[in-house]
């Protein structure tokens, strides 16, 4: 079928929508998403979005519109609306909590484009893949966690196709945006996760330049080995685990021993607003010879990118391209049919052994010398989960090793002195961190850190139970 003949004109992210509609086999004619029975109205992404919608809906008062909150795969969680023609209409078409509305399940809409390609989207009238939806224009904008950066789920508005939409897509980025601020307000201490950029950079590999990593033990060098032996074949590899694992490292450190006359270039994955320049700065590499791509976090590139990706790759007859995600399952269709090989990269709780390692070679560059770790110090970081990986073991040996080229236990932050604990709010964390810096001081007990805090050794027991703040040896 000829998208294009059906409304005249389609922008670029339109038509690329209709193309995957079509190739899923979805109908033209008929509306039959999945039902699951129930949703998740647990998670604070549904409370904060109900809660912001409910705000919004006051503002609309008397407005025919309906708003929704879906998760990351379209299944409509919630919708509040006051109009009873337009809720039975919405009922007819199953746009309702329980049905799952992704472009899978229905075709092109307002939704679930917003969730394909990670953007605010607006799908008016018959732009919908559906004629059953025609009626309807839809305004969505994906909410992403403001911690971790994964995809939640989206904002949805829906209106009439007769209805003006001219602050449909506005309001629907004002609620995405509030519900995101929400989230982060009531997560009790958590940090906003940096705003992707997609830079890219060079790996260098050519003698005096910056050293590799060091050697690790035995779960890294399995997974360095299976990436190895999956290059020297000349497959496409994958490498998936959790952020700040390693995965690039991994590859970069495979790509060395396999492509020594290679220049290899690793693209992080960007902004989905910028996934258009970012194609464009780096692409054209894959078309030269002796030149690697590591594509990270291909699992955050819109449909449309990650479809464009895979076609500039069939296309270039030289193109070498290893790319991460968080799993497997998360690879974009277009890019899974070209991976050949995955392989998993364990995180770092789950390699003890590499953390001192590690942390001696992130010193070194961080310092510009060699930098000692005291038993007291081994022992903290070897005993720590790491729930950001390297990337935060990265983050702390920065900061420790401004203070001293030999790093004791007291100087580092007091987050890897305490143990595993409830989510604080922000006096809780500087409270914990201010007992923990007075406890990890050389000879310390717990006596003289009471009378230095100003708190009796009976409250002081109890909060660093309470924090799981290792007493002093």
């Amino acid at each position: 079928m000829d998208e294009l003949q059906r409304t005249g004109v389609a922008t670029p992210r339109l038509s690329a929508s209709w193309r995957r509609s079509e190739s899923y086999g979805i109908p033209l004619d008929t509306i039959n998403p999945a039902f699951s029975g129930g949703v998740d109205d647990q998670s604070l992404f549904y409370e904060c979005g109900q809660e912001v919608l409910r705000g919004l809906r006051d503002t609309l008062a008397g407005e025919p519109v309906s708003l929704m909150l879906t998760d990351h795969d379209g299944l409509v969680l919630s919708r509040v609306c006051d109009e009873d023609a337009l809720v039975k209409a919405l009922d007819r078409t199953y746009l309702a909590p329980g049905f799952a509305f992704s472009e899978r399940e229905v075709g092109t809409t307002g939704l679930g484009l917003a969730l394909a390609d990670r953007t605010a989207s607006l799908v008016r009238g018959d732009e919908h893949y559906c004629t059953g939806l025609w009626g309807y224009t839809c305004a969505a904008v994906p909410v992403m966690d403001p911690v971790h950066g994964r995809l939640l789920g989206s904002v949805n508005l829906t209106t009439w196709s007769q209805k003006s939409d001219g602050l449909l897509l506005a309001l629907a980025q004002m609620a995405a945006g509030h519900t995101s601020a929400l989230m982060l307000a009531r997560g009790r201490g958590a940090e906003p996760r940096p705003t992707a950029r997609g830079e890219v950079f060079r790996v260098f590999t050519a003698p005096g330049e910056p050293a590799p990593p060091p050697e690790l033990g035995g779960p890294w060098e399995s997974a360095l080995a299976e990436v190895v032996e999956a290059l020297r074949a000349e497959h496409a590899v994958c490498v998936v685990g959790e952020p700040g694992a390693g995965k690039a490292a991994l590859l970069a450190t495979a790509l060395r021993r396999v492509r020594r006359e290679h220049r290899i270039l690793n693209a992080r994955p960007p902004a989905p607003s910028d996934a258009e320049s970012w194609l464009a700065l780096w692409t054209p590499e894959l078309a030269k010879e002796r030149t690697s791509v590591i594509a990270c976090g291909v699992d955050t590139l819109p449909s449309w990118a990650a479809t464009e990706l895979a076609e500039i790759v069939t296309a270039a007859p030289h193109a070498s391209l290893s790319v991460t995600a968080a799993e497997a399952g998360a690879i974009p269709e277009p890019l899974a049919r070209l991976v050949d090989v995955v392989v998993e990269v364990a995180p770092l709780r789950q390699r003890p052994d590499d953390v001192l390692p590690l942390a001696e070679h992130l010193g070194r560059r961080a310092r510009g010398r060699a930098v000692r770790f005291t038993p007291a110090a081994v022992r903290a970081m070897r005993s720590y989960a790491w729930p950001g990986n390297v990337e935060q073991l990265r983050r702390v040996v920065r900061e420790a090793v401004t203070r001293s080229d030999v790093i004791d236990a007291r100087h580092l932050a007091p987050e890897v002195l305490c143990g595993p604990t409830h989510t604080l709010t922000r006096l809780e964390v500087l409270e914990r961190d201010e007992i923990a810096r007075c406890l990890a001081a050389p000879g310390m007990t717990v006596t003289r850190a009471a009378e230095i805090l100003g708190a009796s050794r009976a409250t002081l027991y109890r909060k660093i139970d309470r924090y799981g703040i290792p007493l002093p040896q």
